[in-house]
């Protein structure tokens, strides 16, 4: 029962965007390893001039204001 539970607000939270900035954190976690290999390799070729840059992971409160400023900036309506 408790484990239905579970799912069930993790769905909720999912659906509603509540856990947007967990997804991102662990996107940006699952894909800083391999960034950082293709770093390597691209400053091999790259000139010494122009360094790749790792993308810093944002805090809470920049991730959102970030979010938002997406979701509403723009038309985002059919006609």
């Amino acid at each position: 029962m408790i484990k239905q539970i579970k799912l069930f607000w993790q769905t909720i939270r999912r659906l509603s965007g509540d856990d947007a900035y967990e997804q991102y954190v662990m996107h940006y976690q699952q894909h800083l390893a391999d960034y950082s290999a293709n770093q390597r390799v691209a400053e091999q070729s790259l000139a010494a001039n122009s360094p790749v840059e790792q993308p810093e992971l944002l805090s809470r409160e920049a991730f959102f204001k970030q979010w938002q400023e997406n979701k509403w900036t723009g038309i985002k309506r059919c006609c």
